[in-house]
């Protein structure tokens, strides 16, 4: 998420802009906003990412969990993240309930751009594990740009694009996604934002959704988070409420396990 990149980007000792994160790094995540860090996870690290929403709209109220991403720090700039299967139960109403699928991605940072700004690029695929009322049918390829960018003053801006496949939907085979975010770090461990999001099929309606929350900082590898989104038209949820959390562990992966020599 855009609002990690903003406490890693602003505080001591962490990766600057259009540098890839290391190990000293603070925890930079993929939630709880829709927008995705531009920063991968560092070189030989393991970052596991929940969360657990409630939300309502004309069909009823539902509950969804535990929304884990697990992402691996390959090589520097590179990580793999798998998103884990959520299960979509009924609190009220008529909802679908089942599991989500699981779905694998690689995404690469680009490094070396002008200091203010980061950006990546992810392609992942959906793959056909889930309920076909909650994921749809078919295996669901995507792609996606995640950048950033540092104004100063603790400010910052972020957003992404996104286009989802699904080939095997006669329906709807694209819908492209726009996000838009400002942030703001309040204090050393607290960073806010507000976040829009649209989502444009290449059929059917569109929906738009107003998405606010924050981060907070427990240590330099641990994040608890919680947002409030509401829907902006009538095909949108009426309201997603979440709360989440996250953290590393370093050195458990490739080259980073073997201990540092000093000369």
């Amino acid at each position: 998420m855009a609002l990690g990149l903003l406490a890693a980007a602003l505080c001591p000792g962490v990766a600057e802009a259009g540098e890839c994160p290391s190990r000293q790094s603070e925890i930079a995540t993929d939630r709880p906003d829709v927008t995705n860090s531009s920063l991968v996870v560092p070189d030989g690290s393991i970052q596991i990412e929940n969360g657990l929403n409630t939300s309502g709209q004309s069909a009823g109220k539902g509950i969804d969990g535990s929304n884990s991403r697990l992402r691996f720090g390959l090589a520097p700039c590179l990580e793999v993240l798998v998103d884990a299967p959520s299960y979509v139960g009924r609190l009220t109403g008529t909802v679908d309930t089942g599991f989500t699928n699981v779905t694998p991605g690689v995404k690469w940072q680009i490094s070396g751009l002008p200091e203010p700004a980061n950006l990546s690029v992810v392609a992942g695929v959906g793959l056909p594990t889930g309920a076909p009322a909650i994921s749809g049918a078919g295996y669901q390829p995507y792609l996606q740009f995640p950048w950033s960018y540092e104004l100063g003053g603790g400010w910052g801006i972020s957003g992404m694009f996104t286009s989802f496949f699904r080939p095997s939907d006669l329906g709807n085979h694209q819908t492209s996604e726009a996000t838009f975010v400002i942030e703001r770090k309040v204090s050393e461990r607290l960073a806010l934002f507000a976040e829009y999001v649209g989502d444009t099929p290449s059929r059917g309606a569109s929906t738009a959704l107003l998405n606010v929350g924050g981060g907070y900082l427990l240590n330099r590898t641990e994040q608890i988070d919680f947002h409030l989104a509401i829907g902006l038209n009538r095909n949108s949820p009426d309201y997603i409420i979440g709360v989440g959390y996250s953290y590393r562990w370093d050195n458990v992966l490739g080259p980073a396990t073997r201990p540092l020599r000093h000369p």
